[in-house]
């Protein structure tokens, strides 16, 4: 591992730490959004340890009881874990605001990326650099409800 992947992961590490504590320290008030994205907490199975992971993301489409989530890792020419456990167990849990369901996660076809990109840009620009940044084709993953989705 290189000393830039080594800080790229810390600074991820970093920022889901951050933001847990802001949402922590809030009471749960500020946090739940980020311009006009949801704020969301994906719960993954790991794909070697079996064990719950989560991480916090942002959606920037949520309609129709659907999240669409964006694989960008801040352009790093590697996938996010978190995308790599969903490709291996696509069932998960989303949490907004105390609430969790549970989702089937599946990657978008290159044609429903392409029709939902000019909206996930138009959300955070951010996402445009991202996908300029690296030689992988950054996967947007759309979640949607589970048919027995239930709320805990």
């Amino acid at each position: 591992m290189t000393t830039l992947t080594t800080l790229t992961d810390a600074g991820m590490r970093a920022m889901n730490a951050v933001h847990r504590a802001l949402l922590a320290i809030s009471g749960g008030r500020v946090g739940w959004r980020l311009g006009p994205m949801v704020v969301l907490e994906l719960h993954t199975v790991g794909r070697s340890s079996g064990f719950r992971r989560s991480t916090m993301l942002t959606a920037p489409i949520h309609r129709d009881g659907r999240f669409v989530l964006v694989a960008s890792k801040g352009g790093d020419d590697r996938d996010p874990q978190w995308y790599k456990n969903l490709c291996a167990e696509p069932d998960v849990e989303i949490s907004v605001r105390g609430t969790t369901g549970r989702y089937r996660a599946r990657t978008a076809s290159d044609a429903e990326k392409q029709e939902l990109w000019p909206e996930i840009v138009a959300s955070y620009r951010g996402y445009a650099a991202y996908q300029r940044r690296t030689s992988r084709n950054i996967p947007v993953v759309i979640c949607e409800p589970a048919d027995d989705n239930s709320t805990s």
